[in-house]
């Protein structure tokens, strides 16, 4: 067995905890594939196990993904939709910006802003999502219905899902302000009777096309005269003014602390690859990315022996070490209340794939907070890591509080 783990305190002396470890860390001190650093509100390192292994962060990525977007656009920043309108083909043309946070709510707003402005009827709309390259999946989506492997797209409502309820073989919205488009209702097939939240399908080109007959549903609702046969197209907005922008009723901090308090893989994605698309100039796509998040991250913290190809951590290529979480979190202090608080005194982001358990954040004690990082790529207990943070937040097992300040 290894040794258990190493304190490191004062002028870089290393001295054995084996007799002090708590019954979490005994455990992960069995680990072989692991590795923990925890450093004091100064930023000095006080513990440290394997803390340089490139390691799977699986959701823990998200801090990154975070940190860039704030330090890109600050937490007030609000995404644009804009609008144009075509009245010679009763076309309205949508010019997809990839907001991950047009939620039902948000399109209502949206539809009865353009009656309010003026529109009448539409027999078309119009997509024009080249701000995204076509039929994008970044690295680690899955093929599963689930929520969680819900794709990016330029345009996109409710998250990429549909909650449906099934009673019978008769299908409904399983929410009062979504209405049930064909699209949607089509979904249904492939579900037993009951209430279950669904992705929107394999490619952006489904996202779309129901974002666009939602949008349709609730003008519809609004007062808006919709053709009988909408028609769905994709290409370029048209020279002429915008109509309407809309801008997001949520901030970027709001939309920030779901993500992490809910693990959102389709915001964290959508964020980083708007990111990207933003600074070179082009269609995003999933060479930028990782182009984007390896150089950003690089500069900054000057790291080398890292890889990250998607905005989510759902990628088993993706490789962080826990020092270089612990440097991220130093980094994030300006936003840390955006983390959600997991147990009492403890503000972090987890992480979980098959086979790979990690925990990224702070401990909390009079005002001060102290940056840890735990990352396991091994099949251990669900709960283990939490408790790894319980032991290390209340030093269990020793007085050990000298270390930390």
């Amino acid at each position: 067995m290894k040794p258990i783990l190493t304190w490191v305190i004062a002028l870089a002396l290393l001295t054995p905890v084996s007799s002090i470890a708590g019954e979490a860390l005994s455990a992960f001190s069995r680990l072989n594939h692991a590795g923990l650093v925890v450093l004091d509100s100064g930023g000095r390192t006080v513990l440290a196990d394997h803390a340089d292994r490139p390691l799977i962060p699986a959701s823990t990525t998200k801090l990154a993904t975070a940190w860039m977007a704030l330090r890109q656009w600050g937490e007030d920043y609000r995404f644009r939709t804009r609008f144009y309108l075509d009245d010679a083909s009763k076309t309205l043309w949508v010019k997809g910006s990839g907001d991950p946070y047009l939620v039902s709510e948000e399109l209502e707003i949206i539809a009865r802003n353009l009656k309010r402005k003026g529109l009448k009827q539409i027999e078309t709309i119009g997509l024009d999502t080249s701000v995204f390259a076509e039929d994008l999946v970044l690295p680690g989506t899955g093929a599963t219905n689930n929520p969680y492997d819900a794709v990016p797209s330029a345009v996109a409502a409710n998250f990429n899902t549909v909650n449906l309820k099934k009673v019978s073989g008769r299908v409904a919205s399983a929410e009062a302000h979504t209405p049930l488009t064909a699209y949607a209702e089509s979904l249904a097939d492939s579900i037993g009777n009951g209430v279950l939240r669904v992705k929107t399908g394999p490619s952006p080109r489904d996202a779309e096309r129901y974002f666009a007959e939602l949008l349709a549903a609730l003008l519809g609702k609004q007062g808006v005269e919709v053709g009988s046969q909408l028609q769905i197209v994709f290409g370029q907005v048209p020279n002429r003014p915008v109509f309407y922008t809309h801008v997001n009723s949520k901030t970027l901090g709001e939309i920030v602390r779901t993500m992490l308090k809910y693990s959102t893989n389709f915001i964290a994605n959508q964020l980083i690859l708007m990111l990207s698309s933003e600074t070179y100039g082009r269609p995003a796509n999933t060479a930028d990315v990782q182009r984007y998040m390896e150089e950003k991250l690089s500069r900054r913290f000057a790291w080398k022996n890292f890889a990250l190809a998607d905005g989510a951590g759902l990628s088993h290529t993706n490789r962080l070490s826990p020092q270089q979480l612990t440097e991220l979190l130093q980094a994030f202090r300006p936003w840390k209340h955006l983390l959600p608080e997991i147990e009492p005194g403890i503000y972090a982001k987890s992480g979980t794939l098959n086979g790979v358990s990690a925990l990224a954040g702070y401990f909390v004690e009079h005002g001060r907070w102290r940056p840890f990082a735990i990352v396991m790529n091994e099949k251990v207990p669900y709960r283990l890591r939490n408790r790894i943070a319980r032991e290390l937040s209340t030093k269990q097992g020793a007085n050990v509080a000298s270390f930390f300040d």
